[in-house]
């Protein structure tokens, strides 16, 4: 039998120091442990409450922000509101001042015609005086190239003076030469054409013509060119040339060639002065017969129906193509609806040194 090894006291003291030191070691890593953990879990509930705080300082912020842009978007709309209606009330301004403008020129206008017919009265006043004398003589006619039936010599009244070398007739053959009223000119426009040219207003603008063609000196040249949207000689053959005044045969078939025209169209003042521009060499006194301020200005556009104050942005746009010191002398035929054109083309005839009628109903 195997000999136990004797127990030491040495041996046993040995092993009982190592346990109870590395019992110590954990015990003391037990606490320190324990109150690690505690501290961490402290701060842990330290750091989810900061947390916490933040979130909710995040979400009252962007709650501000939301709110904010709201106000900001309401207030960049109430912006453009008011810049809407300064614009509106810059427009209007304008406007007025525009309305103004025409109204102190139609004053003077009329003024200016009041004046002239009391001239007028009082040269015939003296013209009767003459005549209960017995002092008036006729004046010789043996001149003309073409005579017109009618009553006497108007020229007394409108100081219509046709003279020059080179006269240029613009005559007017839109769609509102056939009447003085739209629903007049709505009407005959769809009759036929010989109807058509049987309208009142049409017969006095042809007649109107003629008596102009009568006043033509035998030693000038002369033109004469129909415009609406487009402006041509009444003389197809004759585009871009003078002809001669002195010719029976040429004046007369200037002027019945204007009876087979068949008013038709807008009207485009554009383009009826663009052949003040074209003919070379230049007239020196134009004659313009129309009823009205243009409805048309290089083109047609889209709408038919064109108001007053576009109009009138079309007679300036026409007014600035217009070779300067021509004059102009403008028989206006009124029209319905166009209560501007007077005073628009009376400032024209200023301008350009030349004169302005609306003549009655029975001249010439």
């Amino acid at each position: 039998m195997k000999r136990r090894r004797p127990l030491t006291t040495l041996s046993l003291s040995f092993l009982d120091a190592i346990c109870c030191g590395f019992g110590a070691l954990v015990l003391l890593f037990l606490i320190l442990s324990h109150s690690s953990v505690a501290a961490r879990r402290e701060a842990t509930e330290a750091l989810k409450l900061e947390v916490q705080a933040l979130e909710r300082q995040v979400l009252s912020g962007r709650e501000q922000a939301t709110a904010l842009g709201a106000d900001l978007e309401q207030a960049g709309a109430r912006r453009q509101r008011l810049l809407a209606q300064a614009r509106t009330m810059t427009e209007n301004i304008a406007g007025r001042r525009y309305d103004l403008a025409q109204l102190e020129t139609d004053r003077i206008a009329r003024e200016t015609h009041v004046n002239r017919l009391q001239a007028d009265l009082k040269s015939r006043d003296e013209e009767l005086k003459r005549l209960e004398g017995g002092a008036l003589q006729r004046a010789e006619e043996g001149d003309r190239l073409r005579s017109f039936p009618g009553q006497g010599d108007r020229q007394y009244l409108t100081g219509l003076k046709v003279g020059g070398e080179r006269i240029l007739i613009l005559f007017d053959t839109s769609a509102s030469m056939l009447g003085e009223r739209i629903a007049e000119i709505v009407r005959l426009r769809n009759l036929p054409a010989a109807e058509q040219r049987q309208a009142d207003k049409w017969r006095r603008a042809l007649a109107t013509l003629d008596w102009i063609a009568t006043q033509v000196p035998p030693g000038s040249r002369f033109q004469i060119y129909a415009f609406n949207e487009r402006a041509e000689p009444v003389v197809r053959e004759s585009a871009g040339r003078w002809l001669d005044a002195g010719d029976p045969a040429a004046l007369n078939g200037a002027v019945d060639a204007t009876k087979k025209i068949v008013p038709a169209g807008g009207t485009s003042l554009y383009h009826a002065f663009k052949v003040v521009s074209e003919l070379k060499p230049r007239p020196d006194n134009v004659f313009l017969v129309t009823d009205g301020l243009p409805t048309i200005d290089r083109e047609r556009g889209e709408h038919y129906t064109i108001p007053g104050k576009q109009r009138l942005r079309y007679f300036d746009d026409a007014l600035a193509s217009l070779p300067r010191g021509i004059p102009v002398n403008v028989i206006l035929l009124p029209m319905e609806g166009d209560p501007m054109a007077a005073s628009a083309f009376w400032r024209l005839a200023q301008v350009s040194r030349g004169s302005f009628i609306s003549p009655a109903e029975d001249w010439p």
